[in-house]
């Protein structure tokens, strides 16, 4: 693992970051490559020793060479691993009846989150229940809504688990953002847009917005606990005894 990297806590991690250490290699031999080709030209064809000037350029079979490696080298990083391991984060989800599944519905400047409860079925919400204390407009009143269960700039999952992240945005432009989850994607107006990853590592991250969202950006900052079974099924409980109307 890097050193300078934020630490490792899902299980896609180490592959996001073996290809941004091979993209790194890449644009680091280029530019040595090319800034050395570059200082050559300059001297090479410097105006002292070409007083007239050709207008065909330069012709080598190492130049060529140069160029056909970068392509190849390029295609080779493109195919056999980009498109692969971006292919395996947005066709190959887990089923939801063995993952946690939450909504993240993101808002000037506040992360909404949504467990669908017991029942597994995310209840209604309207526009018109939007309030300070119900910022997703969630209906109480639809029996599928009276197990689930709504946090703000608090998101809890449990570890070595499959989680099923539905994202939109209420009003702009956000980009979900958990670094050490290497889990990054932008939440759209008017689109639920799944995002899936296996938690590995008990611990408390941030929650951060990658994307300029407006004055309070810088305030958007939600929280992350991720929780052995045990003590994740244990904040559940408590989070729907709270919803049970006291007898």
């Amino acid at each position: 693992m890097l050193s300078y990297m934020p630490i490792q806590a899902s299980a896609h991690a180490a592959e996001i970051d073996q290809m941004t250490i091979l993209v790194h290699w890449l644009m680091a031999v280029l530019f040595v490559g090319w800034g050395a080709f570059f200082i050559y030209v300059v001297f090479r064809y410097r105006s002292g020793a070409n007083p007239k000037a050709s207008y065909e350029g330069a012709k080598g079979k190492i130049s060529k060479g140069l160029e056909i490696g970068v392509v190849i080298a390029e295609m080779v990083l493109l195919v056999f691993y980009a498109i692969p391991a971006w292919a395996k984060r947005v066709k190959q989800f887990p089923p939801e009846n063995e993952a946690t599944v939450v909504r993240v519905i993101a808002e000037q400047f506040a992360w909404n989150i949504q467990y669908p409860g017991p029942d597994g079925k995310f209840g209604r919400t309207k526009p018109e229940l939007v309030s300070a204390d119900n910022p997703i407009g969630l209906d109480r009143s639809d029996p599928v809504a009276k197990d689930d269960v709504t946090e703000i700039n608090q998101l809890h999952l449990p570890v070595d688990r499959p989680v099923l992240v539905h994202l939109s945005s209420k009003d702009v432009i956000h980009s979900f953002g958990l670094y050490e989850m290497r889990v990054k994607q932008d939440a759209i107006p008017g689109m639920s847009i799944p995002v899936w990853f296996i938690p590995t590592r008990i611990g408390e991250y941030d929650i951060a917005c990658s994307q300029l969202c407006g004055l309070g950006h810088f305030r958007m900052r939600g929280f992350l606990s991720i929780q052995s079974d045990a003590d994740y099924r244990k904040w559940m409980d408590d989070e729907l005894k709270g919803l049970r109307p006291a007898r």
